[in-house]
């Protein structure tokens, strides 16, 4: 599991800490604000288009053979970058990262379920989901070290070594898992599949979890330093919000396994405290963006495992990785709507409305959860009537 674990962290710690710091140390490549929103939006862009394809070809061929390509690729795109070293290059070099975390994502994820029983599906993606949460946290942090110190080539080089040091250690530890044989799929019976409840629920929440916590890192700054915060206590606001969604992960996962929270009942609460947290963030000052943080982390903390977990216990083995794909395809549709319903609304008139849009819309998701959750008699006890 632990090479697994590496590649969530590399392609969180790969997309973070370039974007966090293309705009400050990247002059010579980033010219404007547009050029800047279409360098962001290429690694985007690519994992929504490509994620559903390559979790289909992990079905067909096998996910460790699509895990192993796409970190070769990901190596490989970025060592371009530090041999072309050229702001032309460094669109190339986005692209080909986002192509290839589109590859070795799904198929990490596919792995984490078929390598471990139902029984333990929690707490493998919830220690899945906490590795790629320090990604997420030591990203910006550590990728704008390396770049004050040797320029966005250092950072680069630092990713082929990563991703060349994964490829390695995936191909000697994660065994092999064949492909699993499986009837003729038609278009109309895929669409049946993915607009199953079973499939949109857990889909839907992730797309929830991941707007809200790419809004609360991309706004709750905003409203620190208008509230007069500092750039030091804005940083650790969002340092806050990684933390605790890193840390309720693997205990939201156990509490799963052992029977002690239901996905249904667990994906409900963490839409709540997801929608609690925007309301916090509504809040001026500092209290409010860190009751915000606080609670945006754990929701989305307990969402991340959880809906995963479900999509695995509900989906034939041998469609794993196209329903993988699938769903990291509802997450990256959810990480650009939240920011841009947020900054639409805010533009409109503040940011505090931007915020309240987006926890009402969180907010229904979770009425609708809880009473879902209510509406499904409670299964006969083995041995009663």
């Amino acid at each position: 599991m632990w090479p697994l674990y590496a590649a969530g962290f590399t392609t969180a710690f790969g997309a973070h800490g370039i974007a966090a710091n293309l705009g400050g140390f990247s002059t010579d490549a980033v010219t404007s604000l547009l050029v800047l929103g279409g360098l962001l939006a290429l690694y985007d862009g690519a994992e929504v288009l490509l994620k559903p394809v390559f979790g289909a070809l992990a079905d067909r061929i096998g996910a460790r053979p699509v895990l192993l390509g796409g970190l070769v690729a990901f190596a490989a795109a970025s060592a371009l970058y530090v041999v072309a070293d050229s702001p032309g290059w460094l669109w190339a070099a986005r692209l080909g990262q986002g192509a290839a975390a589109s590859a070795f994502s799904p198929s990490a994820s596919t792995l984490v379920a078929r390598l471990n029983p139902a029984a333990k599906h929690g707490r493998a993606f919830g220690s899945y989901g906490f590795y790629k949460s320090i990604g997420y946290t030591l990203g910006p942090l550590l990728g704008g070290v390396l770049v004050w110190g040797g320029g966005l080539r250092l950072l680069f080089a630092v990713l082929a070594v990563l991703g060349a040091a994964v490829t390695v250690w995936a191909a000697l530890a994660v065994p092999v898992v064949p492909p699993l044989p499986k009837a003729r799929q038609t278009v109309l019976d895929l669409a049946r599949r993915l607009a199953d409840p079973a499939f949109l629920a857990p889909t839907a929440a992730l797309a929830a979890a991941t707007a809200a916590l790419s809004v609360g890192v991309g706004f709750l700054p905003v409203s620190g330093r208008a509230a007069g915060l500092g750039t030091v206590v804005t940083g650790a606001v969002v340092s806050v919000l990684a933390a605790c969604a890193a840390v309720v992960q693997p205990r939201a996962g156990r509490a799963l396994d052992e029977g002690r929270l239901t996905t249904r009942s667990g994906l409900a609460v963490g839409l709540s405290a997801t929608t609690a947290g925007l309301a916090c963030a509504m809040l001026p000052g500092l209290t409010g963006v860190l009751l915000g943080a606080a609670l945006i982390g754990a929701g989305t903390g307990l969402i991340t495992p959880l809906g995963f977990a479900a999509l695995a216990s509900s989906t034939p083995q041998e469609r794993l990785g196209q329903t993988m794909g699938a769903a990291e395809l509802g997450r990256e549709l959810g990480d650009a709507g939240g920011p841009l319903l947020v900054a639409a609304v805010a533009s409109l008139a503040t940011l505090t409305y931007g915020f309240a849009a987006l926890g009402l819309l969180i907010g229904a998701g979770a009425v609708v959860a809880f009473a879902h959750r209510r509406s499904v008699p409670a299964e006969p006890v083995a041995g009663t009537e």
